[in-house]
């Protein structure tokens, strides 16, 4: 997928993992380290975003294990539980970055040219829904993105996070409530036929 996506698909998937963690799910700092680990896998990848900006990195990673080698097989998903399980790495710093880094894999899992995973065997894993770059993309992000939201326990309001990033203020107010029902009138009961006021005895 694009690097847009593994962005969006590594902050989603901290939402959803952060409350089962005992952590804010929109702390700002945890998200980025999300959206990071959402571009790590592809290091191994000159010309990715993160290539570029780690390029002798990249250049050597690519020419000794190609893209979607090693950081795309069972050996780094096994790293990452090193991590969190044994690393140096405090666990609200190495969390983000795993589950941002465990998405961006299941995402390529997604695509045609799928995964490696029993690296260095050349047999590929993919469930092909959808191609990189093609319009579909955004569609199944879209559905991924709600489905996390949606596991929320507590969804929190998003105003606090917006503000510390100074994107909006505390007078953005949020839609207000749905009124209350009327409660609802009971019929009056109607008398039998013959107790209706036109054939009492007078």
């Amino acid at each position: 997928m694009m690097a847009g996506s593994h962005v969006a698909l590594g902050i989603a998937a901290w939402v959803a993992l952060a409350p089962h963690l005992g952590q804010a799910p929109l702390e700002p700092g945890a998200m980025a380290l999300a959206a990071l680990g959402g571009l790590l896998p592809d290091i191994d990848h000159p010309k990715s975003w993160v290539g570029q900006r780690l390029r002798p990195i990249s250049d050597i990673l690519a020419a000794v294990f190609g893209h979607r080698g090693v950081t795309h097989s069972v050996l780094a998903v096994v790293g990452c539980w090193w991590l969190l399980r044994y690393g140096a790495v405090p666990a609200r710093w190495a969390a983000p970055v795993v589950a941002g880094y465990l998405s961006h894999l299941g995402a390529d899992l997604l695509t045609p040219g799928g995964l490696r995973l029993a690296w260095p065997l050349k047999g590929v894993w993919a469930l092909p829904l959808c191609r990189t770059g093609s319009a579909f993309e955004p569609l199944v992000v879209g559905l991924l993105i709600a489905a996390a939201w949606a596991t929320l326990p507590d969804r929190p309001d998003p105003r606090r996070t917006l503000e510390r990033l100074g994107l909006c203020c505390e007078s953005l107010p949020l839609p207000p409530p749905l009124p209350p029902r009327p409660p609802r009138r009971r019929l009056a009961t109607q008398l039998p036929v013959s107790e209706s006021p036109q054939n009492r005895p007078v």
